[in-house]
């Protein structure tokens, strides 16, 4: 009973902080806008206006998807593998990502100058991600420690890698430039064209996610306990899988690489919950995600030159990262 108190008190908090947020990611940049402002929206004609309306708002929807897809994909594969470092961005998962990209914007051509280039880019980014999750899968069969997975993982990121820069050396200047542009992580590429079909592949990977919180509190004691309880564990994997992929492969292909967010903040909130009950450690992630991602951006916003999201996202993500080595 008093555990479910503090978590309902922390999701209370925790939804209001991200109200807060919100408003201030609204209200912050190059120009600030009083809150009033944009409460009232201000005048349909103004440079205000616009601005809210056009260039922040979706952002801060944006940060706010991202922000939970990251956390919660980061908090499946640290079940999932039961390694507390498992993340879209350490395992390699974002770098599979990245070379999906990379090969529709560098390597074809005649795809770049065709209005499917960004479908292309998106399908790209998801079956990238997956195949280099299922790939660490087949690994993580074979290879029972926790440190040797992080290798491996660390180097299915190094061979995308080295493909990318592959590309890199034969593709034409203008898609180069836009690659590079792509992978520095940035919240405003997406715009209200883009939001219904970044929505549309988020929101799935988070509703498969909801539905898997059963079979993932199974997987917590281990594959033979949760078959005992009468959890098809293959399916299960495959439900992971897929909403991973949907979850770090869509943030991954409209936003760039984000780091670090999806392997710290799953621990945040098992620590701040004192539980490991997916019931309560999923949604938990999904909003303190979201209220990272969203203070990152606010940060970002407040120089001349905006700082890409995830060098900001890293200088709260690396410390997380060191503490959890220190502690294990």
């Amino acid at each position: 009973m008093q555990i479910m108190k503090k978590s309902t008190l922390f999701f209370i908090l925790s939804s209001f902080l991200t109200v807060i947020l919100f408003g201030l990611d609204l209200c912050s940049g190059s120009i600030w806008i009083n809150l009033p402002d944009v409460l009232g929206g201000g005048s349909a004609d103004s440079i205000e206006h616009t601005i809210l309306l056009n260039l922040r708002l979706p952002k801060a929807i944006v940060a706010v998807l991202a922000g939970a897809a990251l956390s919660v994909s980061g908090l499946m594969m640290q079940t999932l593998f039961r390694n507390p470092l498992a993340g879209p961005y350490i395992l390699g998962v974002s770098s599979g990502a990245s070379l999906g990209v990379a090969f529709v914007t560098m390597c074809s051509v005649m795809l770049a100058w065709t209005p499917f280039v960004h479908l292309g880019a998106v399908a790209a980014a998801i079956l990238g991600s997956t195949a280099v999750l299922l790939l660490v899968m087949a690994v993580s069969r074979r290879v029972q420690s926790n440190v040797s997975l992080l290798i491996v993982g660390m180097m299915f990121g190094s061979i995308a890698g080295a493909l990318v820069s592959l590309m890199q050396n034969f593709a034409n200047p203008d898609a180069l430039k836009l690659f590079i542009v792509w992978t520095l992580g940035s919240l405003e590429s997406v715009g209200w064209t883009d939001m219904p079909l970044m929505a549309g592949i988020v929101v799935p990977g988070l509703v498969c996610a909801v539905l898997l919180m059963k079979p993932l509190n199974g997987l917590l004691l281990g594959e033979d306990y949760a078959r005992g309880l009468g959890i098809d564990v293959r399916r299960t994997r495959l439900g992971i899988v897929l909403a991973t992929g949907l979850l770090a492969g869509g943030v991954t292909a409209f936003c760039g690489p984000i780091a670090f967010v999806g392997v710290a903040v799953p621990h945040i909130a098992r620590g701040m919950l004192r539980s490991s009950n997916h019931r309560l450690t999923l949604p938990a992630s999904a909003l303190i995600g979201a209220n990272l991602v969203l203070v990152c951006d606010i940060l970002a916003s407040l120089f001349t030159y905006p700082l890409p999201v995830s060098t900001v996202s890293a200088l709260f993500g690396a410390p997380v990262i060191i503490w959890i080595i220190l502690k294990k």
